[in-house]
C-alpha cells in the first residue's frame, strides 16, 4: 500500500537534519521543543512576537490591555484571541512555505510558539475542548493537509486537552479570504459552517493560523454559540495588526 505523501514528509523531517527554513544555517543543537530545530536561535529571535498591550476580545493593541472601541461598540461573538505573532516579516513568508509549498514540520514550530503565548492559568487556559476550522474538501485535496489541524494537535496533546476536530463541518465552499477585501469577507463566510454537537456550557479553544479581520473565526463562534457554548476564545499563531 503506498505511503501517503504527507506521512513521507514527516518521516523524512524526523530523519534528516534540518537547516534553519529562514537563513539557511545549519541547526546542530538538539532541539529542546518538536519545532525547535527549524529556526536558528538567531531567526527565531527575530520573530515579530507580540509583547505589547493588547484587547482581550481580539488582540489589537491597546493601552493597558483595555478592549478597544470597536469590540465595545460591535461586540463579537467569540469572547478572547491570544496571538503569539504579529503577521509581518519574517513570519510571512513562513508561513506561505507552511500553506503552499508542503513545508508540514513548520507546523510543530508554530505550535511551539503558540503554546508559550498562551495563559497557563484562568478560564482560557483550560477549556473543554479545542477545535479547528474545516477546510473545504477541495482545498483539502489541492493543500493536502489542514494548516490549522497540524498546529492543534501538537498543543492539545502538550497542553493536555481533548481535540476535537469534527466539532463542525464545512457546509457552503467559500472563496478564500485573502483574495477578498475586508468589507466582503464577513458576508463570504456566512452560513458557511455547521454544527449538530450539543455545546451546552462548555468553553472552545479555536486553533487557527492567522487572524486578520477575524470574520472567519467570528461565524464559526457564532455557529458554535448557537449550540450553547458558553465561550469561544481564539488561538492564532499571528495576529494582522494596523499599519499604524
Amino acid at each position: 500500500m503506498p505511503i501517503p505523501v504527507l506521512l513521507k514528509r514527516r518521516v523524512l523531517t524526523s530523519l534528516l537534519p534540518q537547516d534553519c527554513v529562514l537563513c539557511g544555517r545549519p541547526e546542530t543543537a538538539p532541539a529542546q521543543t518538536a519545532g525547535g530545530s527549524l529556526l536558528c536561535e538567531g531567526c527565531r529571535g527575530e520573530l515579530p512576537y507580540l509583547t505589547q498591550s493588547a484587547c482581550p476580545v481580539c488582540a489589537l493593541p491597546t493601552a493597558g490591555a483595555t478592549v478597544c472601541g470597536h469590540c465595545l461598540a460591535t461586540p463579537p461573538r467569540y469572547d478572547g484571541t491570544r496571538a503569539a505573532l504579529a503577521y509581518r516579516y519574517p513570519f510571512e513568508p513562513l508561513l506561505r512555505h507552511y500553506k503552499y509549498h508542503g513545508a508540514v514540520a513548520l507546523g510543530a514550530l508554530f505550535s511551539d510558539l503558540l503554546h508559550e503565548a498562551l495563559p497557563t492559568a484562568g478560564a482560557d487556559a483550560a477549556p473543554d475542548f479545542v477545535t479547528v476550522i474545516p477546510l473545504a474538501r477541495a482545498r483539502l485535496a489541492e493543500r493536502g493537509f489542514n494548516q490549522a489541524m497540524e498546529i492543534a494537535r501538537p498543543l492539545a496533546k502538550r497542553r493536555g486537552l481533548r481535540l476535537v476536530p469534527g466539532l463542525a463541518h464545512r457546509v457552503r465552499h467559500t472563496p478564500p479570504q485573502a483574495d477578498l477585501p475586508f468589507d466582503r469577507r464577513r458576508g463570504n463566510v456566512r452560513g458557511a459552517f455547521a454544527c449538530i454537537e450539543d455545546l451546552s456550557g462548555m468553553t472552545v479553544a479555536v486553533v487557527d493560523d492567522v487572524m486578520t479581520t477575524g470574520a472567519t473565526l467570528d461565524e464559526f463562534a457564532r455557529v458554535l454559540k448557537r449550540r450553547g457554548a458558553a465561550s469561544v476564545v481564539n488561538w492564532v499563531v499571528a495576529r494582522t495588526l494596523p499599519r499604524n
